[in-house]
């Protein structure tokens, strides 16, 4: 099938977003920079529409570019993609004539019909709706709390045994296979997909609000000295190992039961062992399937529109203009169009360049803050926080004191991370061919956690300090816009040397963050609603991401944000239960069938024999003799 047409299209395309690109990003750079020289000419819905102009065509045109290396041979580098995430481009008169035969019924028609029923309920009775989803959430969170601290702590504990282990040298798709991406790219698509735009708010709130009533299990005044560090130490036990260990115990299985088994690429396959791949198809596989579509358009849809809501508020924080009910659902619909351009644009193209971006922007505005920023205060209070973290851990995980407050934050927090688990680990398993289960682990665990750790020690620390100093008052701001984290880090900027640059690189981040996330997120729902041995298709990246668009709008305007957030926070609770699942399966088969792999202190005994040195058991055999 030709896709030629659709290369001119994209050609054509590629021609109009430049123009747009450059002049909305003069107005936007005038804005920020002069503002006495363009605020009185752009209104506030100006703003909003030029700012979504210049992020959405950057991104789109980025998305759009051919790959490096096409040639005549493969006009279409989207087939150039890894088989696992490939997406097939058909005409639109294919796409609409067999897009539901090409579906699966129950992946695909149950999760439609379940959002469907729940915003029917949201719209016809709010208040009994939002009631009893929170009762739900209620029980789940207070009366099942051991689960969630029991299953996390477990996955910690797991992906220290494999990192350190002997099924570490494990190689996912055999001894030969190779990696597919570089490692940097590989490092890049996971971190920004796992993490969405929440580190962006969140890098500079969470330890605010620690601060200003601290954790039972901190035992400190509130905004006092000791108040800084137990603040600091909870944003990281909340964002760091923890979190990212939810994602890799239930990648890890995904991917060595494809590569190794032949297993097809979805959720299910952790039942792998005990289902078999042939019985993938029965109703125990279909379930765990369709709580993680549901899951992830639930969790991926509400950041969406939260997000939007956020964005908003930073931009009624440094205009100081309101946007009202239109502005969110433009905002939507704007972040909506970049990441279903990226998502079809596939892995190799929009993916993978967005990804790389993002982690751009964050290394540039982690470089600003550190020069501008109270390097003698961060430097103390991260080595204090840092050492709290590790010597706090074992208890910090185990803790249930404090009442309410660790249902609302920590075991909130680990079912949110599992509720998102499903895909991340999905997108994870499909990226690591050819790595070992060591480099899965380092990447998706120990990597991916000191990027997030770095983040919260300097926008946390730089907020702490000038919130405990007087320099800003970030507090209340918060109070100020009824609680939402979403304008702690404009208050901390306009304190700081070269504030509108970071405020800037702090939009743009948020805005990649959520599109990273999200065409991820629709590429993996479109694999997993899609018949197991087809590909999804160019119609079904366009449904999914559509969808999840639909479902923001519909938390706008219906209503609903907090329960449908709720709901997917709700299928934490069965995915916490699915990871201990899989680690079981997955340990019995490592045992039965992956011996004689060489643990790291196996290798390091190796590298000393080799460089003629005695290891300490010939030293003690040798004093025996």
């Amino acid at each position: 099938m030709s896709t030629q047409g659709g290369n001119a299209v994209e050609t054509a395309l590629r021609k109009t977003l430049v123009p747009v690109c450059v002049l909305s990003g003069v107005v936007i750079a005038a804005g920020f920079f002069f503002p006495w020289a363009v605020g009185p000419v752009v209104s506030g819905q100006g703003w909003l529409v030029v700012s979504l102009l210049f992020f959405g065509s950057a991104l789109t045109y980025l998305a759009l570019l051919p790959a490096v290396g096409d040639d005549d041979d493969d006009p279409d580098p989207r087939t150039s993609a890894p088989y696992l995430l490939r997406v097939r481009h058909l005409s639109l008169r294919e796409t609409f004539r067999g897009f539901f035969a090409r579906q699966d019924p129950v992946v695909f028609g149950v999760p439609v019909l379940v959002f469907a029923l729940f915003f029917g309920l949201q719209f016809l009775a709010p208040g009994p709706t939002g009631r009893a989803v929170g009762a739900a959430t209620d029980v789940l969170l207070t009366r099942f709390d051991w689960l969630f601290l029991g299953a996390m702590f477990v996955a910690v504990l797991y992906c220290g045994f494999l990192l350190f282990g002997r099924w570490g040298e494990i190689r996912l798709g055999g001894p030969d296979a190779e990696p597919t991406y570089t490692y940097p790219t590989y490092f890049a698509m996971f971190f920004t997909a796992g993490i969405a735009a929440g580190i962006v708010f969140w890098g500079p709130a969470e330890a605010m609000f620690h601060y200003q009533s601290p954790p039972p299990f901190v035992d400190a005044a509130p905004q006092s000295d000791a108040a800084i560090v137990g603040a600091l130490t909870y944003a990281l036990f909340h964002w760091g190992f923890s979190a990212w260990s939810a994602y890799v115990v239930l990648g890890l299985p995904i991917a060595y039961y494809t590569y190794q088994r032949g297993a097809p690429l979805r959720v299910s396959t952790i039942l792998t062992p005990f289902l078999g791949v042939e019985n993938l198809d029965g109703p125990w596989g279909k379930l765990v399937d369709v709580l993680a579509v549901f899951a992830t358009i639930g969790g991926v849809a509400t950041s969406v529109a939260f997000v939007s809501q956020q964005f908003l508020a930073g931009v009624d924080f440094q205009w100081g203009v309101a946007q009202g009910a239109l502005g969110p659902v433009l905002i939507v619909a704007g972040l909506t169009l970049i990441y279903v351009v990226s998502a079809e644009s596939g892995v190799q193209r929009g993916i993978r360049r967005i990804a790389g971006v993002n982690v751009a922007l964050f290394a540039l505005f982690v470089a600003f803050l550190v020069a501008v920023g109270p390097r003698a205060f961060l430097l103390e209070q991260s080595s204090a926080a840092v050492s709290s973290y590790v010597a706090g851990f074992v208890p910090m995980s185990l803790y249930t004191g404090g009442g309410a407050w660790v249902a609302n934050w920590t075991v909130w927090n680990w079912s949110w991370w599992f509720s998102w688990a499903p895909f991340a680990g999905l997108f994870l398993a499909a990226l690591s061919k050819g790595r070992t289960v060591r480099t899965v682990v380092s990447t998706g665990v120990v990597a991916t956690s000191l990027a997030t750790i770095v983040w919260f020690l300097l926008l946390g620390g730089t907020s702490l300090h000038l919130q405990h100093t007087g320099r800003a008052d970030v507090l209340a701001s918060i109070a100020e816009y009824g609680g939402s984290e979403a304008v702690a880090g404009f208050p901390i900027f306009a304190a700081l040397p070269l504030g509108q640059l970071l405020m800037f690189l702090f939009l743009a981040l948020i805005i990649a963050f959520i599109v990273t996330s999200a065409d991820t997120s629709t590429l993996v729902v479109a694999i997993l609603g899609t018949k197991r041995e087809l590909a999804p298709t160019t119609g079904s990246i366009v449904f999914w991401g559509v969808l999840q668009g639909l479902v923001a709008i519909s938390v706008l305007v219906l209503g609903g944000g907090q329960a449908l957030q709720a709901v997917a926070v709700l299928t934490g609770g069965p995915f916490a239960v699915v990871a201990l699942v899989a680690l079981a399966g997955l340990t019995v088969t490592f045992y039965r069938e992956e011996g004689g792999h060489p643990s790291l202190l196996d290798r390091a005994r190796r590298r000393l024999d080799v460089e003629g040195a005695k290891t300490p058991s010939e030293v003690f055999r040798d004093g025996d003799d």
